[in-house]
């Protein structure tokens, strides 16, 4: 289903670059509301408006206060086919009920908090899905009670905790944490399909957190 997934957030991304907006790499005075997309730049801080959708396929973007998005929205930033689209965002990305929030090479400071979802169909894809990927997260990362269709956690290095809790999926290749590697504890559970590898083709998720002091790196734990 991954592979699904990767070519209708290529579709999106390319309709968002037709998307014409001002251009700049100066901090904006007040909050940014993300109804479309963003060109690459400083901003004060991003929020995505209930329902809305917020689409960025270029940058580098940094947000200085954070991200937030409402109930019903979508915030896509980047994609795994685009490694040099890359983002800094201070002040955490914080979603409550959010219908998509997919985030490609990001540096996020001050963590992740996800609550909800808002059901597996709909939006700009039809179906919906969060995915945080090949980013660095400082501050750990919560994402609980997601009901969408497919959701990833996938090759991010994590300082800080990660609880992935009671996410409910349609698609049975759902719910794909691999290859990250956590300095801190990760809770699991409650989720359905069980978290797997699916077509990802990943490693298994490692885990520092029960790793004795004296113990060598290659110790950890390691979290299907």
């Amino acid at each position: 289903m991954k592979r699904t997934i990767r070519a209708a957030s290529l579709c999106a991304l390319a309709l968002a670059a037709l998307v014409v907006v001002p251009t700049g790499a100066t901090a904006k005075p007040n909050g940014t509301s993300c109804t479309g997309t963003l060109a690459p730049g400083v901003y004060k801080s991003v929020d995505v408006p209930d329902g809305a959708v917020c689409i960025i396929s270029t940058g580098p973007l940094t947000i200085l206060g954070g991200v937030t998005v409402g109930e019903g929205a979508t915030f896509v930033f980047g994609s795994e086919e685009t490694p040099d689209v890359t983002s800094v965002i201070a002040g955490g990305v914080h979603a409550t009920n959010a219908a998509n929030v997919q985030i490609h090479f990001s540096t996020i400071l001050g963590g992740i908090d996800i609550q909800g979802g808002a059901g597996p169909n709909g939006g700009p894809f039809g179906i919906t899905w969060n995915t945080i990927e090949d980013s660095v997260v400082n501050g750990g990362a919560t994402i609980e009670g997601y009901n969408g269709f497919w959701m990833g956690f996938i090759r991010n290095n994590v300082n800080g905790s990660v609880n992935l809790n009671g996410n409910v999926l349609v698609d049975p290749d759902g719910n794909e944490y691999v290859t990250n590697t956590i300095n801190g504890s990760f809770k699991c559970a409650g989720n359905s399909p069980a978290p797997q590898v699916g077509d990802s083709e990943g490693l298994r998720t490692t885990s520092t957190a029960l790793r004795p002091a004296s113990a060598p790196a290659s110790s950890a734990k390691r979290i299907e």
